[in-house]
């Protein structure tokens, strides 16, 4: 049975000589994998709509394994993505997240549409640390992870001055700081910015200027709660933070 649906590359596979296994983010089923045969062939109708961060319309044979890709309509390629290797790492992260955080056949709207729009926001030049940092906190809920941004961990207070704490899951105000020495000081823009980027629609999200201290410190926290709470070690956030340091150093 041939069916329609809206989606993004996520990742694809080589199988046999011609042909690639592609795996899409849809908005109707969730993650699906496709068989889309004569892919790799130059001349092929399925060439430029199997490339990764392809974001297009695609008609499916489903059957009761791997579907198969007849045909597709690209909405747009996100050429300046696959064109810079900044934006290449930071795209790979956000689809890598996204893939190792799912399950197959689970549809998920919202998610979806985070996505789609975190990638256009990438491919139209939007600074690529706050999206990263906006993804990974709203990417929390779906790993079944809630940190506590509103008050105190400890003691309920919703006033003073916070810190966060990884080992208490949020954040810890001054009177009961005592509890994790080994909490994070951090200023009160990214407790601020970490409750926002949670919380945030980001359709709504306009252009947002950080300070780099205030980017670095996010960083720190997002990071040492990911690998705290959530299981993933991906090869492409270790690039990622490679590519960090080197782009330092220009």
């Amino acid at each position: 049975m041939l069916e329609k649906c809206e989606g993004i590359v996520i990742r694809t596979t080589d199988y046999a000589e011609t042909n690639k296994i592609v795996t899409l983010f849809t908005r109707e089923w969730g993650k699906v994998g496709v068989m889309a045969r004569g892919a790799k062939k130059p001349n092929s109708r399925l060439t430029a709509i199997s490339q990764p961060f392809t974001h297009g319309y695609y008609l499916v044979q489903k059957g009761r394994g791997l579907g198969s890709l007849q045909q597709g309509e690209m909405i747009t390629s996100m050429r300046s993505i696959r064109e810079d290797i900044f934006l290449t790492a930071y795209a790979s992260y956000v689809i890598d997240l996204t893939d190792k955080s799912t399950e197959e056949k689970k549809p998920n709207p919202f998610l979806f549409e985070l996505l789609l729009q975190t990638l256009n926001y990438m491919n139209e030049g939007y600074d690529l640390d706050i999206l990263v940092n906006i993804y990974e906190m709203k990417m929390l809920n779906v790993l079944g992870l809630y940190p506590v941004l509103d008050h105190c961990t400890v003691c309920g207070s919703t006033e003073g001055n916070f810190s966060f704490s990884i080992r208490e899951g949020g954040l810890i105000c001054h009177r009961c700081i005592e509890k994790d020495p080994y909490h994070y000081k951090v200023s009160s823009a990214t407790i601020r910015l970490l409750r926002i980027f949670y919380m945030l629609d980001l359709s709504r999200l306009g252009n947002i200027s950080v300070k780099d201290s205030t980017k670095a410190e996010l960083k720190q926290v997002i990071n040492a709660y990911y690998d705290e709470y959530s299981g993933l070690n991906l090869k492409t956030k270790k690039f990622l933070n490679q590519l960090d340091r080197f782009k330092d150093k220009l």
